[in-house]
């Protein structure tokens, strides 16, 4: 039995934590040890940009700790990431430099997307009936220091997701620097959420009522954990959350094993969620207690094939995008069409030009919303699809992932512009701009194929020839129109692919 030892880490806005698992197919993810440090980064990322020097140092040698840590366990492999506050520095690839210089660790920065879609997979791992959870009307709350993330399902389908800057240590710092008295804490902390809630309702619930709700947290998870309620009825639990509240600093801190400084973090992360469960008024929480650390143990595990998937998640990508397309009026009809053409086209180029599963899932994305721009203007279809996609998070994409998007669905409609022409226009690398020709490329071919969108290549075969893809259609179509445009599209495809599409059709 193999059995990985593999260590996970978290450089959080408030703290910085180290978790070391052992990982096989035997046993699943078994935590081994965990080590917390508390360095607040966000109060000075929040307010100034930076981080102050000596807090930079003293990270520095924390990671350096957490180095010894992982070589005392032959840790094999690692993942450290930055959150809210290293993505929010106007320095951070500076000061991630002079961590990894200190400690040996490299640091990533997951995008808000990412964190909390590994938070989401981690939920799903560790609640055993996840699916039948979310199968009725439920929201997944992921607090974080700096934002929050609500994401719907319905009828077991992501149905929407938003960021809305409500963390924790925001709401901490935005109440100290007003000079209010303490009695009038719970009505400020209140106004600040409601004024949010109140538009994220009218934008996705429609009155209607969210019954399940899951908690992601530091702080909550920690106190119901403290008391074995990982699920409970919503009413138990305010009533718990309040009874918390009266209880002295020390004997919060004793009880949920947290410094005697984070207990306001709790406190606050407890009149959040009151007026969350208020808003929507839900039934039941479940509160896994469950960190990013455990989400990038799972990450490891089911990219190494150590664990079955314990949810369709891809799906769950596709769901958000087709609910991006519902919100800006978008063809769905349409969208299904050019993306099984573009689909077929992929598949049959895969094997040949080594294309990946991912480059497959964006694919999927960008036919999704190819006209999403049209909400805006018809003639600037493209900038408008372009800026659309960049405004909007599609959860499980990374930044980067994206602009790849945004590009492939902004050049299916304009001329391409290249990697030498770009310029400081993108922070792109060659790899990704190589990939969204290739996309670009198959979206425009796809897109072309049914040009006068009344699905005639919706009977077609292809055949791959050393010099040509052959799009082999049936007799007795008029394809005159495809056709007479496809020269433009057929030129920047052998551009890329190096093999030129020809549309045969038999008399």
């Amino acid at each position: 039995m193999t059995i990985h030892t593999f260590g996970a880490i978290d450089v959080g806005s408030y703290e910085q934590e180290l978790k070391i698992f052992e990982v096989s197919k035997a046993r699943g993810i078994r935590p081994v040890d965990s080590l917390v440090r508390r360095v607040d980064l966000g109060s000075d990322t929040y307010q100034t940009g930076k981080i102050r020097s000596g807090n930079v140092r003293e990270v520095g040698d924390i990671l350096r700790e957490f180095r010894e840590v992982m070589n005392n366990y032959r840790v094999t492999e690692y993942k450290a990431y930055g959150t809210s506050a290293i993505r929010e520095m106007d320095n951070a690839s500076m000061v991630l430099s002079l961590w990894e210089q200190r400690s040996g660790i490299h640091v990533g920065v997951l995008s808000n997307s990412e964190q909390r879609f590994l938070d989401y997979k981690s939920a799903a791992a560790k609640i055993g009936d996840f699916d039948s959870i979310i199968s009725d009307s439920c929201a997944i709350v992921d607090i974080g220091g700096g934002s929050i993330q609500i994401s719907l399902f319905s009828d077991g389908k992501l149905g929407a997701t938003q960021n809305l800057r409500l963390g924790i240590l925001r709401l901490y710092e935005k109440i100290r620097s007003i000079d209010a008295r303490e009695s009038q804490r719970d009505a400020m902390i209140s106004e600040m959420v409601d004024s949010q809630l109140e538009v994220f309702q009218k934008l996705y619930l429609n009155n209607r009522k969210v019954r399940n709700l899951i908690i992601v947290d530091d702080y909550i998870s920690a106190l119901m954990q403290s008391r074995k309620m990982e699920d409970v009825p919503a009413a138990a639990f305010i009533e718990y959350v309040r009874m918390a509240r009266d209880m002295s600093v020390p004997e919060i801190a004793r009880r949920v094993q947290i410094a005697d400084d984070n207990v306001p973090l709790l406190y606050i992360s407890g009149v959040l969620m009151e007026r969350i469960i208020e808003a929507f008024g839900t039934e039941h929480i479940w509160a896994p207690g469950i960190t990013l650390c455990d989400g990038i143990a799972y990450e490891f595990a089911e990219k190494q094939k150590i664990l079955p998937p314990s949810h369709n998640f891809e799906e769950d990508i596709i769901a958000c995008a087709h609910n991006i397309s519902r919100r800006y009026m978008g063809d769905e009809t349409r969208g299904e069409t050019i993306e099984t053409i573009a689909l077929r086209i992929f598949d049959a180029l895969r094997k040949q030009y080594g294309l990946s599963k991912r480059e497959r899932l964006l694919l999927r994305i960008c036919a999704i919303l190819h006209d999403c721009g049209k909400y805006i203007s018809i003639t600037n279809l493209a900038e408008c699809s372009y800026n659309i996609i960049m405004s909007t998070e599609i959860i499980g994409l990374s930044h980067i992932e994206r602009e790849i998007v945004a590009n492939v669905v902004r050049f299916n409609h304009s001329e391409f512009v290249y990697y030498e022409e770009q310029q400081n226009m993108s922070d792109l690398d060659l790899d990704a701009y190589l990939m969204i020709g290739r996309l670009t490329a198959i979206l425009r071919l796809a897109n072309g194929m049914d040009r006068s969108h009344k699905r005639k290549f919706e009977d077609f075969g292809l055949t791959l020839k050393p010099d040509r893809l052959q799009i082999n259609i049936r007799p007795g179509v008029d394809i005159t129109l495809e056709k007479g445009m496809f020269a433009h599209r057929a030129d920047f495809f052998e551009e890329i692919f190096g093999i030129r599409p020809v549309i045969r059709q038999k008399k």
